[in-house]
This record gives structure tokens, sequence and C-alpha cells, in this order.
């Protein structure tokens, strides 16, 4: 298991499209090790691929009260409501804004061994769900500010991470 080097804005990559994971196997089993390594260390809630420098569409979450949770190929295919949530990124160190985002997001993708699922979620982990799949389509927390540009300071002690 490793920590990775994280991307940060404006590094082009994190505006790239993420390409589908052909097979699960055991490197991009490693790679989902080591981003939950790297996740933890920074303090986040998700990472995905491209925020290592990878450009598979392979993201990761682990919020409180909640088990672990992989994504391989993920796609949402439902989203109900709007709701205004503040939210950070660990791409975008030291700013959180506030963002639309849905009050609940159905999702489908491959676990950890490549089998298929789909998950309903709210709150937290809804908002993790979208934040996640969006940077493995290139958008950024930044693309949804409800006030455009409008970035609020946050001390290192209070940042609000994937």
């Amino acid at each position: 298991m490793a920590v990775l080097s994280l991307k940060y804005l404006p590094d082009p990559i994190l505006r790239k499209k993420a390409r589908p994971v052909a097979k699960v196997d055991q490197v991009i089993g490693t790679l989902i090790n080591d981003m939950f390594d790297t996740m933890r260390e920074a303090g986040g809630v998700g990472l995905a691929a491209n925020q290592v420098g990878e450009l598979l569409r392979i993201a990761v979450i682990e919020i409180p009260e909640e088990p672990p949770l992989v994504l391989v190929n993920p796609e949402v295919t439902r989203r109900v409501g709007r709701r205004e949530v503040e939210e950070g990124c660990l791409s975008v160190p030291g700013y959180s804004g506030i963002v639309n985002r849905s009050i609940k997001t159905k999702v489908k993708a491959l676990d950890a061994d490549g089998v298929p699922f789909r998950i309903t979620a709210e709150g937290l982990l809804s908002q993790a769900l979208e934040h996640e799949i969006d940077h493995l389509n290139g958008v950024l927390f930044i693309d949804h500010l409800v006030e455009p540009g409008e970035l609020i300071p946050v001390s290192a002690s209070e940042e609000m991470e994937d």
C-alpha cells in the first residue's frame, strides 16, 4: 500500500474525462488500495483516480457511519431534488464553496471485484457520489458554485475535503 501524490488545480488531468476500466484485476486492486491510503492520509471522504494522476473511472468513498465504497465505471442513473451544501475538494485545498447537489442520487457501478451493483444515497453519501463522479468527467465542485467564483477560504483545521 502507498500514499500517492495528489493533483491540484490547475493540473490539466483534473479537467480530462477518465477512461472506463476494461477489467478489474490485481493492478486495479492495488490502485484502489493506494487511493484509500491517499484519501485517508489527506483527510478526505472521497477520491477519484484522476486526482492521483490516473485517467481511469475509479473512485473511493469513506464517510462516517458507512462502509468504504469502491466505484469502478460509476454512472449516475438518477438525481432527485436540489439542495445547497458547502463543499470542498482535496484538489482545491484551502477553499470551500456553496454548491447545488441532489437530495437523492442513484448510481450503478462495479465493485472492487468487478461485480455490478446499484446504490441509492441521500445526504453526505449522495453528495460524495456526485462529487467523485464529476471528477471522473473532468468537472470540479467550483463548476457548481451557486455564486460563480465565490470561494470561501478555510483554515487547514476546518477544511471540508472530497
